[in-house]
């Protein structure tokens, strides 16, 4: 039976798959290679690292100057390494981590305003099609994944770690889902995974656009494991040792450097039910205590929500 759905599940990918692969192609031979430049393939390959170790293979997000913003070509890329990696027998997981001060701040936003600008409605769609295909292929993915989320880690970021098996926050770790801030909507997975936090927690992220920290990360489920992010070399080092394709191997060797957290007594997590009782609550607090926060939440609430 797991056989049969393994099968049917692959095949259904595979034709994911191949609109990803054939953009990719297309990307290099039509775009670029009429260009005969070879550096500019090499710096789009570049935007996607990889480490190789005995039984596990990292991608790298590498547009530290940008926070790691996915484009196109990353997506496309990543699609590629991680179908190639799922088929290779001698892959037992896969890691994910990001250069730099930023896990990933998510989509290039920047570029989409601009293609949108010249008319390129259909660079902007292929975008999101790559990148949501890659987030399936995430969702769905056959062999452990581990997400070394260092940094910051919103929107876009999330849809390319959450869905994974393992995500790993830190004392610098910044989550948010902020699309409401731009007048967009939380995407890129963010209704599945904000739609299982506990409470109503999901509606309120997705509203404000409110950041959480690791240790709200952990407590809230975002996040399976919590270290400091001085012991993130080490992790590295005890993953890149393993030989196995066994979650809980790779679980038992997160836990060996995990940190016990708490929450700080003003966590977004001790929250009210419904978004009226939200706003009514910080109404009251706001007037008796002109707190900063109360007051930065309820314009966001005022400003983003529907």
């Amino acid at each position: 039976m797991m056989q049969r759905f393994k099968a049917a599940l692959l095949q259904r990918r595979n034709n994911l798959h191949i609109h990803g692969l054939r953009f990719l192609n297309q990307f290099h031979t039509k775009n670029l290679c009429s260009l005969l430049d070879t550096n500019i393939i090499d710096e789009l390959d570049n935007q996607v690292l990889v480490e190789g170790k005995a039984w596990s293979r990292t991608a790298i997000l590498n547009r530290p100057s940008v926070l790691n913003c996915l484009s196109t070509a990353m997506g496309a890329r990543l699609q590629k390494l991680y179908t190639s990696w799922e088929n290779n027998p001698d892959v037992g997981f896969v890691a994910m981590k990001g250069s730099g001060r930023a896990f990933c701040a998510g989509g290039d936003i920047v570029t989409l305003y601009h293609m949108i600008n010249v008319g390129k409605m259909e660079d902007c769609k292929e975008f999101f099609r790559t990148l949501y295909t890659y987030i399936y292929i995430l969702g769905t993915y056959l062999k452990p994944h581990v997400a070394l989320l260092n940094g910051i880690t919103m929107g876009g970021g999330a849809g390319v770690s959450i869905p994974g098996m393992f995500r790993v926050a830190t004392d610098k770790t910044v989550f948010a889902t902020p699309e409401t801030l731009i007048g967009f909507h939380p995407d890129a997975g963010a209704s599945f995974f904000l739609s299982h936090l506990p409470g109503h927690l999901g509606e309120y992220l997705g509203l404000t656009g409110q950041k959480l920290n690791g240790a709200e990360m952990i407590s809230c489920g975002l996040a399976t494991h919590y270290a400091h992010s001085s012991k993130l070399a080490l992790i590295e080092e005890q993953l890149g040792k393993l030989d196995t394709d066994d979650p809980s191997v790779i679980e038992t060797s997160l836990e060996k450097y995990s940190d016990l957290v708490y929450l700080d007594n003003i966590s977004v997590l001790h929250s009210h039910d419904t978004v009226e009782e939200i706003i009514d609550a910080l109404e009251s607090e706001t007037s008796k205590t002109n707190d900063a926060w109360c007051i930065s939440t309820l314009r966001r609430l005022k400003e983003a929500s529907p």
